[in-house]
């Protein structure tokens, strides 16, 4: 099966599965207080449905428009816009007719089970999986700046140590790349001395013009030979697995960002490499480089082989099942904390944030090109996550539109009237409908242009 369609069932199912359960958090307290619901669907029914059936007061069924899903709660002014129902008189079991308190629980339901099932999700993984990550400071010689224009544009360049970001420690290199999204502030240690630089406003803008985003800044690797492929221009040369080249044209180096400028320069000669092998002796060996630039070998990049060799160091965590849920909770909190300061950045239009704002598209990218049940559940968690976030935003027509002016009702003892609830709505549906169109508008533009 083709990555694309991995990728869409991954997003397909997810999406079913947080909806299904964000639009349960409306229907379970909306059945407590004894308010009639309508509809439950998953995705929306314009026109006609894919299913339906009738259970109880009930209409269950699915949509043929993948944008969402909703209950139809009885004398709520949402999505249907049934003007005619709320014409009549209120009904005891209508939405309309509950205290203002049971109302604000009932809109809350829907984000506070997506970010629960967030957390659950976090500390089944911690369980599972536990956690294994690079220290960030065990990284002696520094990071590896693989894209030199964005270092620039930072102010960083290989061998520097990013030790803070917002005077917080780096502690694991992997989160090293969004913190620096996310941050205002690097306090850098170049060949032992401590500076600080702020991170341009537009560094965003700028990593966004960027061909290759996925990656700016790396540990710096050494060259560790894994084998010499049959097919290789080297083929049959005396290189084994697991040796280590020290030494090119008898200039030593160590890493990768020093051996590739070399064979650069030597592309299409032969070069004389100094390797070590891993009982620790050395032997020199003449090898030829590609007119492409290549060595013509496949190299060990295993985080556990450069541990053993002293490179860097690589902590692992596991959690027994107590241990696991303040684990989930602690990683939720943060991912929630991560996502707000990308979204302060987007709402500000000098850091050029908002290019990068996707929709389906970029969403369903999330997701890895093979199915991994742990890539699954984790990307699974950060959408529900999103979901919780984007749904709470004080717009009329999300849930956090009817909690601030249920709030408003509760605080001022006064309940906005109907008809200002219906323009609020279509208001709402307007600014969703624009956001819609902007976002799913990018990711067409970049598949593109690219």
């Amino acid at each position: 099966m083709s990555p694309f369609f991995i990728k869409a069932i991954q997003l397909l199912l997810s999406l079913s599965l947080l909806i299904v359960l964000h639009e349960l958090g409306h229907f379970i307290p909306a059945k407590i207080f004894k308010t009639r619901v309508e509809k439950f669907y998953l995705f929306f029914d314009v026109k006609f449905s894919l299913f339906k059936k009738k259970i109880g007061e009930t209409v269950y069924g699915i949509g043929w428009l993948p944008l969402g899903g909703y209950v139809k709660i009885a004398g709520m002014i949402d999505e249907s816009m049934d003007k005619e129902q709320m014409a009549g008189p209120p009904q005891p079991w209508e939405f309309r007719s509950k205290p203002a308190w049971q109302r604000l629980i009932i809109m809350l339901g829907g984000v506070t089970v997506n970010f629960v099932l967030a957390i659950i999700i976090y500390a089944g993984i911690a369980y599972t999986y536990g956690d294994k990550f690079i220290k960030a400071d065990s990284l002696k010689d520094g990071f590896y700046v693989s894209n030199t224009e964005i270092g620039e544009k930072l102010g960083i360049q290989t061998g520097d140590n990013i030790t803070a970001i917002d005077g917080s420690p780096v502690k694991e290199f992997s989160k090293l790349p969004i913190e620096i999204i996310n941050g205002n502030q690097l306090t850098i240690v170049r060949d032992g001395n401590t500076i600080t630089k702020d991170i341009p406003v537009d560094f965003i803008a700028k990593l966004l013009d960027v061909e290759d985003k996925t990656s700016f800044i790396e540990p710096r690797f050494p060259f560790i030979i894994q084998e010499v492929p049959k097919e290789s221009h080297n083929a049959g040369i005396d290189l084994q697995k697991g040796d280590e080249i020290i030494g090119i044209n008898n200039q030593k180096v160590t890493y990768m960002d020093q051996i590739l400028p070399i064979v650069d320069q030597n592309k299409g000669n032969s070069v004389s490499l100094l390797v070590k092998s891993i009982n620790g002796q050395e032997k020199s060996v003449t090898t030829k480089i590609s007119e492409d630039g290549k060595i013509g070998v496949i190299r060990n990049i295993d985080f556990l082989e450069l541990e053993k060799r002293g490179f860097l160091s690589v902590e692992t965590i596991e959690y027994s099942f107590l241990e696991s849920i303040p684990a989930g909770i602690n990683k939720g909190v943060s991912i929630l904390s991560s996502y707000v300061k990308q979204m302060k950045k987007i709402f500000n239009p000098k850091t050029g944030a908002y290019k990068g704002v996707g929709g389906f598209g970029a969403i369903g990218g999330l997701f890895p090109d093979q199915w991994n049940w742990g890539a699954f559940w984790s990307t699974t968690a950060f959408i529900s996550i999103i979901l919780a976030f984007m749904n709470i935003l004080p717009i009329p027509a999300l849930d956090g539109g009817h909690v601030m002016f249920l709030l408003y009702e509760i605080i001022t003892g006064r309940k906005p009237n109907d008809k200002f609830m219906e323009y609020a709505q279509l208001v709402g549906f307007m600014i969703l409908i624009t956001l819609l169109l902007f976002a799913n508008g990018n990711d067409l533009y970049k598949a593109i242009f690219g």
